[in-house]
């Protein structure tokens, strides 16, 4: 689904570089989070996967038909802003060229949020907004959904629900989720495998190992 060979980014197009020498590949179906300390580039190789921004050196492809993705801040946050759930959603849609109207129906389901579509998108909770957010990238049918930091600003109920329903759609519907995490918790009880990031190399391994190596010797990162 996710492959990178070779790798490299800086800002400025020389050393010191943010990811240097980058080998990943993510298989469909699976779940990826994302850890690494502040800087580390975990924000820059989601902005590389999405082809926001372009490689220094190497080269890295997301082979889907459709990404849907999550940004960690959202345009909808301030209460003056006068746009409701539905409207938010009816937008997308026209910007993804979807003639049935039902996506919208279809994608408030799935995140539970069919009693707040007519509610604006400045007055929700901090989870009910990342709720409509997941809403909107699940618009499509994607193959693949990118997370930036799901559970920042959302308390620990809405965080156990966000996790569950992304958990859900992975097993579930099929669809490959790679998480940018802060929350290495979550991280490691729903994700298939992290990623590591640090020095502007990546490491993978199971949950379990993380846990183990990482958080087991030095309680956090």
């Amino acid at each position: 689904m996710i492959k990178a060979e070779h790798l490299a980014f800086s800002y400025t197009g020389t050393a010191p570089y943010i990811l240097d020498d980058i080998h990943l590949e993510i298989d469909s179906g699976a779940y990826v989070s994302i850890v690494g300390e502040n800087g580390s580039g975990k924000s820059t190789l989601m902005k590389l996967i999405l082809k926001f921004l372009k490689p220094t050196r190497g080269a890295i492809a997301a082979n889907a038909k459709r990404i849907g993705y999550v940004p960690q801040k959202n345009d909808y946050s301030n209460s003056s802003f006068p746009i409701t759930v539905y409207e938010m959603l009816n937008s997308y849609r026209h910007l993804l060229k979807l003639k049935d109207k039902r996506v919208i129906a279809e994608s408030l389901h799935l995140v539970g949020l069919e009693g707040v579509k007519h509610t604006l998108m400045g007055t929700l909770s901090g989870g009910q907004t990342q709720k409509a957010h997941i809403a909107r990238a699940l618009m499509g049918e994607p193959e693949l959904l990118l997370l930036d930091e799901p559970s920042t600003g959302v308390d620990i109920d809405s965080q156990k629900e966000i996790y569950g329903l992304l958990k859900k759609l992975n097993r579930e519907k099929g669809i490959t989720i790679v998480s940018v995490e802060h929350n290495l918790s979550a991280a490691v009880a729903n994700s298939t495998l992290i990623y590591h990031l640090s020095g502007g190399k990546g490491h993978i391994c199971t949950p379990q190992k993380y846990a183990a190596e990482y958080l087991g010797e030095k309680g956090r990162i």
